[in-house]
């Protein structure tokens, strides 16, 4: 009777290890990429590829999706679109340039964790995109949310970083210090018609205001 349990336990460790073992790969596959299809050669959206569920916060106040993000220092006043991600594993992106797109597969702005807002960057029609001026922001400046329910959300950018296309973005999607933040992504440097890319990815991190 007791071998025959060892067999049972063993069995079930191993049935519940294959899948954590598959879920640690998707997770290490984590990264910033351009999307497969794109809205014209000069008007590129900052996605990246993310696990397909990412950890949920550990305390979740009533928070309800964004509809509108503004930043008053670069005349910014954008619908929030709520995207998911493509076939490839990608972020999905809003094909509109004036609008952003918000991960709704990880936290709202303002609850626990890192929200992600993405926003097109170039030019089409003689017409810039809602992030042209993202790179200008600095450590100090605010950025607000408004929710479904009209309640707003202020965010104070505490840094930016530059990121290569295929560089490991974890802390982009990513935060363990129990605090909510709100990080906005597009592209940014020079345009590579061969790759059909731009050459880097700007991040703008900020945290919410209590």
């Amino acid at each position: 009777m007791r071998r025959r349990r060892t067999r049972i336990l063993q069995k079930l460790f191993i049935n519940i290890t294959v899948p954590l073992v598959s879920l640690c790969a998707t997770f290490m596959l984590l990264y910033l990429l351009m999307p497969q299809q794109q809205v014209a050669p000069s008007v590129e959206a900052a996605v990246s590829v993310v696990p397909t569920q990412v950890a949920k916060p550990t305390v979740i106040p009533v928070m309800t999706a964004p509809v509108l993000l503004k930043i008053q220092d670069i005349n910014v006043s954008a619908p929030v679109n709520p995207v998911g991600v493509t076939d490839a594993g990608d972020m999905a992106i809003d094909s509109d340039p004036a609008q952003v797109a918000w991960y709704k597969l990880g936290p709202k702005p303002g609850e626990e964790g890192s929200a992600v807002i993405a926003g097109h960057y170039g030019w089409k029609n003689g017409v810039g995109s809602v992030f042209n001026e993202l790179n200008t922001l600095t450590k100090g400046d605010l950025i607000s949310t408004t929710g479904e329910d009209g309640a707003t959300k202020t965010f104070v950018v505490t840094r930016s970083a530059m990121y290569a296309p295929d560089q490991d973005a974890t802390d982009v999607f990513r935060s363990d210090d129990g605090k909510a933040h709100l990080n906005l992504i597009t592209c940014q440097g020079d345009w590579v018609s061969s790759a059909q890319t731009y050459t880097e990815r700007l991040v703008v991190f900020t945290d919410l205001v209590q």
